[in-house]
Order: structure tokens, then sequence, then C-alpha cells
């Protein structure tokens, strides 16, 4: 029989992550802030727990994937936290983007505990969480990891083993580094092309497959040109993920220019009350 798994967090990418894993399977609680967000589930199969308390003590495998460090840090080592409330021997793999102090953190508390803890950030988008292919990089023991791989099968395809604890997020954080920039370089593209005459959408289909091919440019510029501007990604989230990153390249003494430029510019359309949005509306600042 197969292990239970608890998880927490059902959000535009978590709910589609937790069905996938139920179709592989696996019988699985959930626990979430907001019960209707857990409706869909609950109707598959799914069985609600009423706490973070309650699902850690009844599940054998705990996946969280919320919103940012701070959350995190409460979730897992807050009273009556993850750490504190799981069983001995349980497997804690936290899929939010978050610090990797934090991660490292999490799994030295979790081991004095005899517990084990991998940090396990995606990238994807709510595409790919709802086909099962999100990348997912994996920090932690190495032998926690290859436990949790068939879980890690049920939600992804590009699945990495990075290193010890940390090693996911400062993965996830090149991740990011390297989409910030891109994301200003696509918006500037359409931009071009809008104001130049051509027919943006035949200029994608030439450019799309090109030197110039992206993930971002084959799945989040097509949503620019329609204003399709609903969240696969959160660009309040999108701008945490590029806060940490910058206070890690700080820390490193890299000179991040182009992380540092997305980064105002995210700011920028935040605070004009686009923090909601998903990360193609950054094209609007070409558009006001």
């Amino acid at each position: 029989m197969k292990q239970t798994i608890g998880f927490i967090g059902l959000g535009v990418m978590g709910k589609s992550m937790a069905t996938n894993i139920m179709k592989a399977g696996y019988p699985i609680n959930v626990y979430t802030r907001t019960k209707q967000k857990a409706k869909e589930l609950l109707e598959l199969g799914a069985t609600w727990k009423d706490s973070i308390k309650e699902i850690s003590e009844e599940s054998d495998i705990i996946i969280t994937i919320i919103g940012y460090p701070k959350d995190v840090e409460e979730v897992y080592l807050g009273e009556n936290g993850i750490v504190q409330s799981a069983k001995l021997g349980a497997y804690l793999i936290d899929m939010t983007t978050s610090q990797p102090s934090l991660a490292k953190k999490i799994y030295d508390v979790a081991k004095e505990k005899s517990i084990s803890a991998l940090d396990a950030p995606v990238s994807g988008g709510d595409i790919g969480a709802r086909e099962a292919r999100l990348a997912i990089m994996v920090g932690g023991d190495q032998d926690a990891y290859e436990h949790c791989l068939p879980i890690f099968q049920a939600m992804g395809q590009n699945i990495v083993y990075q290193g010890q604890a940390g090693s996911g997020q400062h993965t996830k954080m090149c991740n990011q580094i390297a989409i910030a920039s891109g994301m200003v370089g696509v918006c500037e593209a359409i931009a071009y092309a809008e104001k130049s005459g051509l027919n943006p959408e035949t200029v994608l289909k030439s450019i799309s497959t090109g030197a110039a091919g992206s993930w971002s440019l084959s799945n989040l510029a097509p949503r620019m040109l329609k204003e399709d501007y609903e969240p696969g990604f959160y660009i309040k989230h999108f701008i945490k993920d590029m806060g940490i990153a910058l206070e890690e390249t700080k820390d490193m003494a890299i000179e991040v220019p182009g992380l540092q430029l997305a980064y105002s510019l995210y700011e920028k359309l935040a605070n004009q009350g686009d923090e909601d949005k998903g990360t193609q509306a950054l094209v609007k600042l070409w558009r006001s």
C-alpha cells in the first residue's frame, strides 16, 4: 500500500500538483487556509484535515507549496507546526520557493527529530503543474530524495537532485534570475513588433523556435498578445523570489544588473495595483 501524502497549499499550482499525486494512486490528506479551495480535491476523494498538526500526525510524507518564507517558517517550525507534529521517520517536502538558509534550518531541526526534510521548488507555472511537466529541483539527503522520487515523478518530468539541503532553493534562484531578464526581453520584442507594424502572432511563429526561443516566449507571449493577465504565477510571488535572489547575490558579491532591472519593473507594476496578475502582465508597462 502506498504511503499517505499530506498536502498543504492549494493555490494556482498546488491544486494541480495534489490532483496528479492522487491520479498516481496515493491516498492524500489536504489542508489549506480556505477550505473552499479544496472542494474539487475532496470530490475526487481527498481527505480534509482541520489543522497543520492533524495533517502532520496522520501523513507519512508532507508536501507544502505556500506563499512566503515567513509562512514556511511558521508552518514548519511554529508551535504545532509540521516538524513538531510529524511522525518519527516522516518525510517533509517544501516545494515553495523560499530562502536557502531557511531550507537548511528546517533540515537541521527535522534531522534532530529523525525526520527527513527536502527543499524541492518547482518551475513550469500553472500549465506545467496541470500537465505534470514541472521541473523539480531537490536539495537534502540523497536517500530521502530517492525515497520520494516516485511522488516527484507524479508531478514533474525534469527532476534533478542538486545536493545538500538548500541546493534546491539555490537552483531555483538561478531559474528565477534567468527568467527575470528574459521576461524583459520578451516584452521588448513584442513592443517592437507592434510598433513596427508587424503581426506579432506571425513574429512569434518565427522567433519562438529559433535562437531566441524560451519557455516564456512560447507560453507567456501568446497570453500577452491576448491581454490575458490571469496568473499562472503571481507577480507578487515573483517579486518575492527576485528579492530572495538579490539578497543571496549580495552575500556572494555578484553583480546582477538584469535581475535588478526586472525587479524594479515588476515593483512598478505591483505599485500600479497589478501584484495579483500573472508575470506576463509586465508587457503592460510598454502599452501604457
